[in-house]
């Protein structure tokens, strides 16, 4: 469309496996890597489960809820919740269970 502006996206490395993917400002990391075609553990989407827990390594989130399912200590490790994390910055995040589907096809 002509005169709208798309929200910038980052870069995001997922660790060990090397696999990358776009995060657009407004999507949360989980939906992103889906939409790239990586799949990273989760259930609830909303913060409370835990399912997706992983480190981030460097770069900058942000949160879609107020109060998401990381304790004091575990942000202090750099942990981070990418169900409801938004790429604020390019990113590392350590994910030893991602899957590439598309290596699955």
């Amino acid at each position: 469309m002509i005169g709208v502006e798309l929200p910038p996206a980052f870069a995001v490395v997922v660790e060990p496996s090397g696999h990358r993917f776009d995060a657009p400002a407004d999507v949360p990391l989980l939906r992103a890597a889906r939409e790239a075609g990586l799949i990273l553990p989760s259930s609830c989407r909303n913060g409370t489960c835990r399912a997706c827990l992983c480190r981030l390594v460097s770069g900058r989130v942000r949160y879609a809820v107020e109060w998401p399912g990381v304790s004091a200590d575990e942000k202090a490790e750099g942990f981070i919740l990418p169900c409801v994390a938004i790429a604020e910055t390019s990113l590392v995040i350590e994910a030893p269970r991602l899957v590439d589907i598309s290596a699955t096809l």
